[in-house]
């Protein structure tokens, strides 16, 4: 299950990934928002990241306006490596070397063509391992000084 979240800057394109996410058969689950109204990013991160921490979600799908913001939210969850992607390498090689759990774009910052080809790599490429854990294990040892 994937979880899905969005401000009211990346309700549009988060409308477009759950079509192709359902033309996909991938099941989601929508954190909201749920119209283009005016809100705040980071309720929206909150609420998909702890999903994805705590085993509800595999990953996590979150868009604004730029995905600036919402990403930095995402990264204050203990636990999540969510990276802003608009390129497929830079979605690809998080999944591959950061072992990303949350994929953030920005709605007024790329078209839905290339996000939906962002998210199919990153929901398909699987982490590769070895050095990089050591990495990742530095990552969590960071987040955990407190």
């Amino acid at each position: 299950m994937i979880a899905l979240g969005s401000d009211h800057g990346g309700f549009a394109l988060k409308q477009e990934i759950k079509k192709f996410l359902d033309s996909r058969g991938i099941e989601y689950k929508d954190f909201g928002t749920y119209t283009e109204e005016s809100c705040d990013y980071p309720q929206y991160a909150k609420l998909v990241c702890d999903a994805v921490v705590s085993g509800e979600c595999e990953k996590g799908v979150l868009c604004c306006g730029t995905g600036i913001g919402i990403s930095i939210a995402a990264n204050k969850v203990k636990g999540i490596r969510a990276a802003l992607c608009s390129d497929y390498f830079s979605a690809k090689y998080t999944r591959l070397h950061n072992d990303a759990n949350v994929i953030c774009m920005g709605g007024r910052t790329i078209g839905p063509g290339l996000a939906l080809e962002l998210v199919d790599v990153f929901l398909s490429t699987p982490f590769e391992g070895g050095r990089h854990q050591r990495r990742i294990d530095q990552i969590t040892e960071l987040e955990n000084r407190g």
